[in-house]
């Protein structure tokens, strides 16, 4: 731990998170548009990476001791 007792920003799923979004942009703008349940299921089978990364971020945040 460093001397100021505060936590290092965790810059690695920080930006892994903001390039999921990024993957994700085009997806959710037509979601917006015009909503489909199977537009909706095609999400996970187009970019998997991209929701692994988004759903386990949480965990990547949580601090570790």
């Amino acid at each position: 731990m460093n001397g100021s007792g505060r936590r290092p920003i965790p810059w690695v799923p920080l930006l892994l998170g903001v390039f999921a979004v990024l993957d994700l942009r085009v997806e959710v703008q037509l979601l917006l548009e015009h909503f489909t349940w199977s537009s909706l299921a095609q999400i996970p089978l187009h970019h998997p990476l991209a929701v692994a990364v988004l759903l386990l971020l949480p965990s990547l945040l949580r601090p570790t001791r």
